[in-house]
Order: structure tokens, then C-alpha cells, then sequence
């Protein structure tokens, strides 16, 4: 799993997130978007296009980082999810939690 940090603009940052989510890397995943969170006082919008899979343990973290985004008035965004990844989303319900949009311009446009 690779978290790169592409872009910050307009009060939002924008991550993408590479390979695997799982038991193993969610710990480090969660970690690293908290270090972020802890830092910034900008919306969080990653780029998931590049995630290949996702377990329950990585679906946990992502609802950490965005209950923690929330109680300081910011928000979790997601773009641009693999077909497996959004059902897997889809089926967890976390799609109608935290919005999802085909594309990084089109998370933007809705802020």
C-alpha cells in the first residue's frame, strides 16, 4: 500500500492510494492519513483508482479518519473507485456515508 500526496489547493488535499488495504497495511494507512488530519485544517480528498482491494479492516480506518475529519468541521471525499473496490463500498454502506464521485474534478466541483 502507497499513500502519495499529489496536490493541495482550494483548502483540500488530495492523496492517492495504491495496491492493498488490509489487516496488515490498514494500521499504517490509518496512520499516516492521521499524522495529515492532526496537521491540516483542509478537506481530505483521496484518489482511490489505484486501490486494488479493500477488507473490512481499511473499510474501519477510512470511517477513523472520517469521523475524525468531521468533529473539525471537515470532510472525507473519495474518487475515482475500481469497480470491486465500489461494491465493496457498496455493500458496506459506506457510500451513502462518505461521498464517492467518478473523478477527482468532479469532488471538487461539489464541495
Amino acid at each position: 500500500m502507497e499513500i502519495v500526496k499529489l496536490e493541495e489547493k482550494d483548502n483540500c488535499v488530495r492523496v492517492a492510494v495504491k495496491g492493498r488495504i488490509d489487516a496488515v497495511t490498514a494500521p499504517e494507512f490509518e496512520a499516516e492519513l492521521n499524522q495529515w488530519v492532526s496537521q491540516g485544517t483542509a478537506d481530505l480528498l483521496m484518489d482511490l483508482n489505484g486501490l486494488d482491494y479493500i477488507s473490512s479492516a481499511g473499510l474501519r480506518s477510512i470511517l477513523g479518519i472520517t469521523k475524525k475529519l468531521k468533529k473539525d468541521g471537515r470532510a472525507l471525499m473519495l474518487c475515482s473507485l475500481r469497480d470491486t473496490v465500489k461494491e465493496v463500498f457498496d455493500i458496506s454502506g459506506f457510500s451513502t456515508i462518505i461521498p464517492i464521485y467518478d473523478s477527482p474534478e468532479a469532488a471538487l466541483k461539489k464541495r
